[in-house]
């Protein structure tokens, strides 16, 4: 930038993206003070290399603030863990059915870990049970991305939420939608023959 430009000559660029052609590089910075602007090298690879007029500290502000903006808009879809029990009553059932309601709406992934306890290993079923039920209240908003599974004492399944559809843009008409929903004018009906001229007899 400025002074630290140390190749000449260079192509220059002005402020409004206009080409102020291949300059030495003294001549550019000349032009570059006189707007109380900087000189910033865009293109070093180039040949020669690239020069635009601009407001460094603007552009790097702006930089910084977009960076800002676009890390405020990205989600970063996390795994949320609700845990139960085979045995579970429905008061819970219901509980832990909302929690996992929320965690999809808000665009994370659940994992349901059903969790046994001494005998109950003796029947994973009543844990693929409760699991399977989880996943019809909540198949809605849901997919199943890692079917019931089972790692030690517990069994493990994980929902992702669904894709929210996008709305199809309205069919619209060349001139507008009023003009193309507007019927067409009837045509004109068609004129009448004049009747034929009654023919005079010649008189005796």
């Amino acid at each position: 930038m400025n002074r630290q430009i140390r190749i000449s000559p260079v192509r220059v660029i002005s402020p409004d993206s206009e080409q102020l052609g291949i300059l030495p590089i003294e001549r550019a910075l000349e032009i570059a003070e006189e707007l109380g602007l900087d000189l910033v090298e865009v293109a070093p690879l180039a040949r020669p290399p690239v020069c635009r007029i601009m407001d460094y500290g603007k552009f790097k502000y702006e930089e910084q603030r977009q960076a800002r903006d676009a890390r405020k808009k990205q989600h970063h879809v996390q795994l949320k863990e609700v845990k139960m029990r085979p045995a579970i009553e429905d008061h819970d059932f219901e509980f832990k059915v909302r929690h996992a309601r929320k965690f999809l709406e808000e665009g994370n992934k659940v994992k349901l870990t059903m969790m046994f306890r001494g005998r109950q290993m003796a029947h994973p079923e009543f844990g693929r049970q409760v699991l399977d039920r989880v996943f019809q209240e909540l198949q809605d908003m849901s997919k199943v991305e890692a079917h019931p599974m089972l790692e030690g004492r517990s069994m493990i399944m994980v929902l992702a939420p669904l894709a929210k559809p996008q709305a199809a843009p309205a069919p619209r008409g060349d001139k507008g939608t009023d003009e193309a929903a507007a019927p067409a004018p009837a045509a004109p009906a068609p004129a009448r023959p004049a009747p034929p001229a009654a023919s005079q007899q010649p008189s005796s």
